[in-house]
C-alpha cells in the first residue's frame, strides 16, 4: 500500500503550516503531495493536473518556503525573488489572494504585490519601488513595468506560469519571449496547465531546464461518483423556457454558473430572467477587469447564485475569418471565465449553449466539483449541437475506462409546463436586438462609472462597497409584476408538494439572513454591550405602587 505525506512532512515553516490550517486543509491533494518536495528541491516541473486539483497551492507554498529561508539569513536584502504569471487579470488576482491567505502569519516578512490590472503605471509604481518578494501579473503587464525599469529581476529564483496552456493561445507569445531576456541566467521554472497541448511544449523548451513531468495518472475531470453529467435535448426557445422553470421551481438549487457562447446572449438571457424576477449578474470580456474581479468576489461570499457568463474564444475566431469589416465592440483578450478561476462552492454548471470543443468543456464544468465537493454539470443542445457532444463523451470515456453512457437524460417534460412556455415565449420574443444593445451599453457604462469614479472613495468606504451589486435589473425590457409570480395552477401536480416544502426552507432561511444582516448593522455590537453593562445601561423606572 502506498504511503501518503502531510504538510507537516514536507519542511515546511511552521507560519506556513499554520495559515495551511486556518484554510482548513487537513491533507495535501495529490499534486501537492507529489509537487511540493520536487520543488523545494529546486527542480524545474512542467505540473500537469485537473482543474479544481489545487495546484495553485502547490508551487505557492515552495516559493514562499524559499522566500522564508532567504529572509532568515539576508533580512536586510529587498529583492524580488519570485515572479508568478498568468493569463488573465481574474486567475491573477485569485492567486494574489491565495498567497495572501498563506502569509498570513508571516505578512511582516514576505511582501506580494499584483500589478495586472490596466491602470496607469505610475500608480503602481510605488507598490513596486519596495521591492516586493513576489510579484503576480499578466506577462504584457510585467514586461510594460520591466522596460520602464519599475522592478528589477535579477535576484529572482522562481519563475512560474500558471494555466499556461492559455498564455500563448491569449497571444503573449512575444511577451513571454521578451520578458525572458531579462530573466538572470539561474532561476527555478515552473508551468502549471491542466493539458499539455502543443503550446504548453513550446512553452517547456523556452522556459524548462532537464524538467521533471508530473503528470499525475488523474482523468481530466471529478469521477463520476463525484460530477454528474446531464444532457436535455431542446432548440432555442426551448432551452430558455427550461431554464426560467429550472430557477423557478427550484429544480435546480445551489449557486449556478450559465454558460453561454457569446456577449449577446449573456445580456439576453440576463433581461429574460429579469422579467420573472429572477436576478443574475454577467461576466464577460467588455466589462473591466476590476468590476469583473469584484463579481466574482461577491459570488464566492454568496451575495448571489447566478452567474451567466461568456466562453467567446471560438465565436471570435470564426468572427474574424468569415468577417472583414473591423468590430466596434472591444474585447479584453485577458479574460477567460471558463479557465483557471477558482469560483467557490458552485453546484451546478449548465451550459445553456453547448461548448465548441472537448477542452472547453473540461474547464467550464471543471468550476464544479472542486477539491471533494460534489458537483452537477447540465447541458442542453439542439441539433447542430448533437455532434460535440459525442466527442466529449468519447474523450472522457477514454480518461475513465467507463463503457456506460456519461450523460444521463435529464428527465424534463415540457408538456407538463406548458404555461410557463406560453409565458417564456413571449418574454424571450420581447428581449429584441435593440433592448440587448441599450443592456450592454447600460451595464457597461454603470461598471465603468464604479470602476474609475468611485474607486477611491470605496478604498475609504469599504462598508458601502458592500451595497454594489452586480445583479441589479437593467431595465431595458418592460417588467410586469404579475410575471414574477407562480399560480397554483401553473405548478405540475407532481411538484406541488416539492415547492410547498422548499417554500417553507425559505421562509426559515430569511429569517436567518435578516437576524444575520441585523447584527451586521453599524451600532448593533455597541448597543448590546452598553445595554449588557448594568453601570451604563441600567434604567430607573421609579418606584412601583404596591
Amino acid at each position: 500500500m502506498e504511503s501518503h505525506i502531510n504538510f507537516h512532512q514536507m519542511s515546511i515553516d511552521d507560519r506556513i503550516l499554520k495559515a495551511i490550517a486556518n484554510q482548513g486543509w487537513t491533507e495535501p491533494t495529490l499534486v501537492q503531495e507529489r509537487g511540493i518536495p520536487l520543488l523545494l528541491e529546486g527542480k524545474d516541473m512542467l505540473v500537469r493536473a485537473r482543474t479544481g486539483s489545487g495546484k495553485t497551492a502547490a508551487f505557492v507554498i515552495p516559493v514562499i518556503q524559499k522566500i522564508l529561508e532567504y529572509k532568515d539569513i539576508n533580512p536586510d536584502d529587498y529583492c524580488t525573488q519570485a515572479l508568478i504569471l498568468a493569463p488573465s487579470k481574474e486567475l491573477c488576482n485569485q492567486i494574489f489572494k491565495n498567497i495572501l491567505q498563506l502569509t498570513i502569519k508571516c505578512s511582516r516578512v514576505v511582501k506580494c504585490v499584483d500589478i495586472s490590472d490596466q491602470i496607469d503605471m505610475k500608480e503602481q509604481q510605488p507598490l513596486l519601488n519596495i521591492a516586493p518578494d513576489i510579484i503576480v501579473a499578466t506577462p504584457a503587464r510585467a514586461l510594460l513595468h520591466l522596460q520602464a525599469k519599475n522592478f528589477t529581476l535579477k535576484k529572482l529564483q522562481t519563475l512560474v506560469v500558471d494555466e499556461a496552456d492559455l498564455v500563448f493561445s491569449f497571444g503573449f507569445e512575444e511577451e513571454i519571449k521578451e520578458v525572458i531576456k531579462f530573466l538572470p541566467k539561474t532561476y527555478q521554472a515552473v508551468l502549471a496547465s491542466a493539458t499539455l497541448s502543443e503550446d504548453v511544449l513550446e512553452l517547456k523548451k523556452l522556459l524548462l531546464r532537464n524538467a521533471v513531468i508530473l503528470k499525475l495518472q488523474e482523468p481530466d475531470l471529478a469521477p463520476l461518483s463525484q460530477l454528474t453529467h446531464y444532457k436535455l435535448n431542446a432548440e432555442e426557445e426551448d432551452k430558455a423556457v427550461i431554464l426560467y422553470c429550472c430557477f423557478k421551481l427550484k429544480l435546480v438549487k445551489g449557486k449556478t454558473i450559465v454558460f453561454v457562447n457569446s456577449v449577446d446572449k449573456c445580456y439576453k438571457l440576463k433581461l429574460f430572467l429579469e422579467q420573472f424576477g429572477i436576478h443574475t449578474c454577467v461576466l464577460n470580456s467588455e466589462l473591466p477587469a476590476s468590476c469583473r474581479c469584484h463579481t466574482i468576489n461577491q459570488f464566492n461570499d454568496n451575495i448571489y447564485d447566478i452567474i451567466i457568463a461568456s466562453d467567446e474564444k471560438f465565436l471570435d475566431e470564426e468572427h474574424e475569418i468569415t468577417s472583414t469589416k473591423t468590430s466596434k465592440r472591444k474585447h479584453d483578450k485577458e479574460f477567460s471565465i471558463a479557465r483557471g478561476i477558482d469560483f467557490q462552492f458552485v453546484s451546478i454548471v449548465i451550459n445553456f449553449d453547448f461548448p465548441q470543443d472537448i477542452y472547453s468543456y473540461i474547464h467550464r464544468v471543471g468550476r464544479t466539483a472542486r477539491g471533494k465537493n460534489k458537483g452537477t454539470a447540465i447541458s442542453f443542445l439542439n441539433i447542430k449541437e448533437q455532434h460535440l457532444l459525442k466527442d466529449v463523451e468519447d474523450y472522457i470515456k477514454q480518461g475513465i475506462s467507463e463503457q456506460n453512457d456519461i450523460f444521463q437524460e435529464f428527465n424534463f417534460k415540457l408538456e407538463e409546463v406548458e404555461g410557463f412556455r406560453y409565458r417564456a415565449k413571449d418574454a424571450w420574443r420581447a428581449v429584441t436586438k435593440i433592448a440587448v444593445r441599450e443592456a450592454r451599453l447600460k451595464e457597461i457604462k454603470f461598471e465603468m462609472l464604479n470602476s474609475k469614479k468611485l474607486k477611491r472613495y470605496f478604498q475609504e468606504n469599504p462598508r458601502d462597497l458592500l451595497s454594489l451589486r452586480h445583479d441589479k435589473a437593467l431595465h431595458t425590457v418592460k417588467l410586469q409584476d404579475h410575471m414574477a409570480d407562480v399560480p397554483d395552477y401553473m405548478v405540475p401536480t407532481s411538484l406541488k408538494e416539492y415547492i410547498k416544502d422548499q417554500e417553507e426552507e425559505d421562509k426559515g432561511t430569511k429569517k436567518k439572513d435578516k437576524a444575520y444582516y441585523k447584527k451586521k448593522q453599524v451600532g448593533y455590537k455597541k448597543y448590546h454591550a452598553k445595554k449588557a453593562n448594568p453601570l451604563v445601561g441600567m434604567e430607573y423606572t421609579g418606584l412601583k405602587k404596591t
